[in-house]
């Protein structure tokens, strides 16, 4: 049992820190140049990145206080539980507004409409928020009005979601919830494609603009379907039970690691360094150091020798 969790933490925590490290390339990119800043596209995507950074951190910290069987109070549990759930859901709201950001680039290229400018994005970005926050507390607040006779405040819980969630109206409400998010998230990538599709074939000048745009849609596209593939694991855990014996905790750490983890790890990266001028900047920022220290030393040996 304890090399079976060694193994697990041992599995998780380096992917986790490869994703924080390029997380932290990619925001000091996004901090340190002035063309980012001045985009509301890349201002949305440096809104993932925190966002996608938190759900990870949350979600890690949950794996790892799961895999100690570190108990504490129910009080402290439920923020953890809060942020995990809030920064899930948020995810595809953030890849529907990023999708309609390209589709506002297309179509008002002269005329951007105000809520669109990089100055005022980030009053969409704290209504994704908002909106984010308002299931997790209804939820919450449903299992925190009967806490199944747990003493909130001293009693020692194993920090799962199914301490909160211990009722069936919860369980219909945030998965209708889900549904709802998901698949109004897809009917506006679904909506943006096909408008920028039809436009493309309008167009008879800056097809390239277009085309990249399209590209951008079905990223965001694959994106949502990574997200979705959180929502596979009572499908996986049949599959397994029927073809293998495996224990109850490795088909959870299974699912975990493969349908909730490694999705959000790769959506970010992968569209980071999908875009041309962010890779240039990341390739740049990593090997800064290598040609900067190059010329420095080329310099102070021609220096030596102009002076001997």
């Amino acid at each position: 049992m304890f090399l079976s969790v060694i193994v697990k933490v041992c599995a998780v925590i380096p992917f986790f820190c490869v994703f924080l490290y390029c997380i932290v390339v990619m925001l000091h990119i996004f901090a340190s140049q002035r063309q980012y800043l001045d985009s509301p596209r890349y201002i949305l995507f440096a809104s993932m990145l925190i966002n996608d950074t938190l759900q990870l951190l949350s979600s890690v910290l949950l794996f790892l206080l799961a895999m100690g069987r570190v108990k504490f109070a129910f009080i402290y549990c439920v923020p953890l539980l809060f942020l995990s759930t809030a920064t899930f859901q948020n995810t595809p709201l953030i890849l529907a507004t990023m999708s309609l950001e390209c589709y506002v680039a297309i179509f008002y290229p002269l005329h951007r409409p105000a809520a669109w400018r990089s100055d005022r994005v980030w009053v969409i970005i704290l209504s994704l928020w908002l909106i984010s926050c308002i299931s997790p507390i209804v939820i919450y607040s449903i299992g925190m009005s009967d806490p199944a006779g747990v003493d909130v405040l001293s009693t020692p819980v194993l920090c799962k979601s199914t301490v909160i969630n211990t009722s069936q109206i919860q369980a219909v409400f945030q998965i209708s919830v889900y549904i709802l998010f998901f698949a109004v998230v897809a009917a506006v990538i679904l909506f943006t494609y096909v408008r920028i599709l039809l436009e493309a074939r309008k167009l008879r000048q800056d097809k390239v603009s277009v085309s990249k745009a399209m590209h951008t849609v079905l990223l965001h596209g694959f994106q949502l379907l990574l997200c979705i593939l959180a929502f596979t694991h009572p499908i996986t855990e049949s599959l397994i039970v029927l073809n293998a014996n495996w224990l109850p905790e490795d088909i959870a750490f299974f699912n975990y690691f493969c349908f909730i983890l490694m999705p959000r790890i790769l959506s970010p990266l992968i569209y980071g360094f999908r875009d041309q001028n962010f890779r240039g900047s990341i390739r740049k920022t990593i090997f800064c150091c290598s040609n900067k220290v190059r010329p420095d030393k080329r310099r102070k040996l021609r220096d030596n020798l102009s002076a001997s």
